[in-house]
């Protein structure tokens, strides 16, 4: 039987309104086009684009580093495992981006992670060679709505593709 593909997401930001475009962009409770699609649909006999929507996440919210890798451990003892953080790396008061994946990755190396920031007040060179992570992305603030659904859609599939089967029963480590 064929595992239920994980879209579990986890945003890390302290800025409330980033979560807020995240949410909007991956998990839609409904588009704002949609009511067009049905007129377009009604008047010209085509078929609604809504049909083939790109994917829906779940999407979780944490406003520090802290919160987050709470969320991490509780998602992992009930098996329910993030397959993609993306994380801010500046976050005062709080532990900035590399401290919050540093200690995410001390729980669990089975998540695909991601920086979302304009800032760093690292270089992307010391982020890597601090993280020892080389599959670590970066996408910059402010995000086109294709790159991030493109990069969810492909982080996602890759935590799939090394997760399969066994991620809720081994979500520990790699």
């Amino acid at each position: 039987m064929a595992a239920t593909k994980n879209r579990r997401i986890l945003v890390i930001d302290d800025t409330p309104s980033i979560h807020q475009d995240f949410r909007k962009l991956l998990s839609p409770s409904a588009r704002p086009h949609d009511a067009l699609e049905a007129d377009e649909q009604a008047l010209f006999g085509t078929k609604a684009a809504s049909q083939t929507r790109e994917p829906l996440y779940e999407v979780d919210s944490a406003l520090q580093g802290r919160e987050g890798l709470d969320m991490v451990i509780r998602a992992l003892r009930l098996k329910r495992p993030y397959a993609l953080i993306f994380t801010d790396m500046r976050m005062p008061p709080g532990w900035d981006g590399v401290d919050t994946i540093q200690r995410i990755l001390e729980v669990t190396s089975r998540v695909e992670l991601c920086i979302c920031s304009a800032y760093s007040d690292y270089s992307w060179h010391d982020v890597i060679r601090r993280l020892v992570r080389p599959s670590l992305r970066l996408l910059r603030k402010p995000f086109e709505t294709r790159e991030l659904l493109s990069l969810t859609a492909e982080l996602t599939d890759k935590w799939q593709r090394l997760n399969g089967d066994d991620a809720a029963t081994n979500a520990g480590g790699r």
